[in-house]
């Protein structure tokens, strides 16, 4: 075997269609061998290498007689000594951190562990067996691919839709979807598939974490699976478990195809990311790869006993964005993804803990700084689920500028508000109108706010209008996981009912649920399977269940169908009113002089709304006129405007008669555009001096046309 020095940049294994580079860090190593493997199936390896460079913490060489398709792993040597922060074990097979293909899943044995699992020193002693039979092996590829005229989509944000999606589960029983292919990225690029999202309306499908994960021994020894996959092992390859062809060499191929298809129809693709911890756990965890490679490097560890890890994950560690290496890591895989794979965004799980420099969330943190003025991610979306499980970890609104974020307020606002709790109006309506409490202080704009009210985390709809507590007992964790706070309300009966009156209740109050999501300022995100009335029984926390309870169920009855007509109904209203989708926040301005303002909010009198209005306790009924001019041009320069829209809420027990506010004369008609209590009726054109009856928890929408601007009643 011929071994050249190479090059110590790019990290990776790198074909070049010559010979392959490999370049690794250390920055605390000895000396590094390269592994070679003949199969997936054999135990030892056919070859080990001494990498003969170390350049800058690099340690590479240049082989030119390998091709791609090759197996291999690492060996680091270097001091075993836990108490320094060092977990160097030459027995344990270490997978490349940039790795683009994993060719071999682990196989859980105790031999993974760098210490003796029963010995009365824990994680102080030292095991001496061989991890080659049990560990993961990364495989190198060719990633030449045919892309064709296929660029990133730049969709703008405030005209975004985002779909939430697993990629198994959205196809695991899709009818129309081939069986060799349900539950992969092939799948989604089915024509069944694609259509779905299309007919439906959706601008982005968000996917939930692809990049190879492992699942945790506990969750192995229950016969259960990490089915989410927050539990990442690799950064740059995608999770061969999601290929139709089973093999990790074509798992990158298909992803791409998948890219290339959904783009084809309009699609746009975030990855949901996963940069705050990786699969290898706390200090009592496996050693698969970035422990063995440099511990002390990778992961923060305790300025008081380096053997132990800071975790503001909850998840047993914490990666070490303090070190360039890691930052660079980072930074790498973001770009591969970008570049090679052609993805238009990221959603970053725990993005409060890629911040913290040193104890505290600093939004100026090297992280954020890197990615405002790198000319390749600061152009795609970007968004933060803006909370960790550390001190001061929520961080809703304190993004820097370029990010979007998860809005954790909204989302129990807005089941608390229809859930019929009072005192919520004054919030309810800033979070209807872009929370710019959060948002507007540092310039940003209402699509700064990712609504939701639902996501893979918690209840789906049709659970959180049917269960008042959560049901996780299949999780085997004694219902002890999952939250508690979910502000859901089960219409009187808790789980499946046959009784009409709680049926209809609970289809009410999906479509309001949904309605408001989908008529607020800011980007709505829908959970896949809402759309279908997909239930989980009640558990609020399926990350480990790989089965019925996950995969989407796509049978139809007709109530089933109603509501998804009701869901493609909203989004296209959306889509067609930039009014809900404006640029800029509402100011309560006056219209070129007239007097008349942007917004009004009114009472069911039809009288505007005062301080003592926002402030009582049991008002649950409200209503607020958007005005048509959207304050921003079109394409062509000119002024865009929009119709008027009312909306009627009423968050009561009781219905309400609600005087509309007075039009001009010259109004002759009010078109009714939807009615939550009435779901499937067309729009209804109505005298607008007629009082409107609201029903008991039931929301209405009308409109008219923009040059008839009215005077609500002072």
């Amino acid at each position: 075997m011929r071994v050249w020095p190479g090059l110590p940049y790019p990290l990776g294994a790198t074909w070049d269609g010559r010979g392959v580079n490999f370049a690794i860090f250390s920055e605390n190593a000895s000396s590094i061998e390269l592994c070679l493997f003949e199969t997936e199936t054999d135990d030892v390896e056919s070859k080990r290498i001494k990498l003969p460079e170390q350049t800058n913490q690099v340690w590479h060489g240049y082989f030119p007689d390998i091709r791609p398709g090759q197996l291999y792993g690492y060996r680091v040597y270097g001091p075993y000594a836990p108490d320094r922060g060092h977990r160097f074990n030459p027995n344990k097979l270490l997978l490349d951190p940039y790795a683009k293909s994993i060719a071999r899943d682990l196989r859980w044995h105790d031999a993974l562990y760098g210490y003796r699992q029963n010995d009365p020193n824990m994680d102080a002693s030292f095991d001496k067996r061989d991890s080659a039979p049990f560990a993961p092996r990364a495989q190198i590829i060719d990633t030449a691919f045919t892309w064709g005229n296929d660029i990133p989509l730049k969709t703008p944000w405030h005209k975004t839709i985002i779909y939430e999606m697993h990629v198994k589960a959205f196809t695991r029983q899709m009818p129309g979807v081939p069986d060799r292919l349900r539950g992969t990225y092939s799948g989604i690029a089915t024509e069944a598939a694609i259509n779905h999202l299309v007919d439906l309306g959706v601008t982005a499908v968000e996917l939930m974490p692809v990049h190879h994960h492992v699942s945790e021994h506990r969750l192995i020894k229950q016969g259960l699976v990490n089915f989410w996959g927050y539990n990442t092992l690799s950064y740059f390859a995608p999770d061969p478990r999601f290929s139709a062809a089973r093999e990790s060499y074509f798992a990158v191929h298909e992803f791409k195809a998948m890219v290339r298809a959904l783009h084809a129809a309009g699609l746009e693709v975030i990855l949901d990311v996963v940069y705050n911890h990786t699969g290898e756990g706390s200090e009592l965890g496996p050693t698969l790869s970035f422990r063995g490679i440099d511990n002390a490097a990778y992961y923060r560890l305790s300025g008081i006993d380096r053997r132990l890890y800071v975790d503001f994950t909850g998840c047993g560690n914490t990666l070490n964005m303090q070190h360039p290496r890691v930052l660079q890591m980072l930074m790498d895989s973001l770009r591969y993804w970008v570049q090679e794979m052609h993805v238009d965004g990221f959603r970053f799980d725990l993005a409060s803990a890629l911040a913290r420099e040193l104890h505290d969330v600093n939004q100026l943190s090297a992280f954020f700084d890197v990615i405002h003025q790198d000319p390749v991610l600061s152009q795609v979306k970007l968004i933060a689920e803006p909370w960790d499980v550390g001190p001061g970890g929520y961080q809703v609104g304190n993004f820097p500028a370029g990010w979007a974020e998860w809005n954790g307020k909204y989302r129990d606002n807005v089941r608390r508000f229809w859930k019929g709790d009072g005192g919520l109006m004054s919030e309810f309506a800033t979070r209807l109108t872009g929370s710019s409490d959060l948002y507007g202080h540092s310039g940003r704009k209402p699509y700064a706010s990712i609504n939701f009210v639902t996501c893979h985390d918690g209840f789906t709809l049709e659970d959180l209008v049917s269960y008042n507590k959560k049901h996780n007992e299949a999780n085997l964790e004694e219902n002890r996981d999952g939250s508690d706070a979910n502000y859901s309300w089960n219409c009187s009966v808790e789980g499946p009912s046959a009784d009409p009156d709680v049926k209809e209740m609970r289809a009410r109050q999906k479509r309001n649920l949904m309605a408001t999501l989908l008529l607020s300022q800011g980007i709505p995100m829908l959970l896949s399977g809402d759309e279908l009335s997909h239930t989980q029984n009640g558990n609020n926390n399926t990350y480990c269940q790989d089965n019925m309870l996950t995969w989407l169920d796509w049978s139809w009855n007709p109530e089933k169908r109603q509501f998804y007509e009701f869901m493609r109904k909203l989004v296209k209203i959306r889509k067609d009113h930039p009014v809900l989708h404006r640029r800029r926040f509402f100011h309560g301005r006056d219209i070129r002089g007239t007097g008349i303002k942007d917004i009004y909010w009114v009472t069911p009198s039809g009288r505007q709304m005062e301080d003592a209005d926002w402030h009582a306790a049991n008002v649950r009924c409200l209503g607020v006129c958007f005005t048509g001019e959207v304050d921003e041009l079109t394409e062509h320069g000119e002024r865009l405007e929009d119709d008027n829209l009312l909306l009627l809420l009423n968050a009561s027990d009781d219905k309400v008669m609600f005087r509309l506010p007075p039009f001009p004369a010259e109004l002759p008609w009010l078109e009714l555009m939807l009615d939550t209590s009435h779901p499937v009726d067309a729009p209804i054109c109505r005298d607008p001096a007629t009082p409107y009856e609201l029903e008991a928890r039931s929301l209405a929408l009308f409109r008219w046309p923009f040059e008839a601007l009215y005077r609500p009643v002072k």
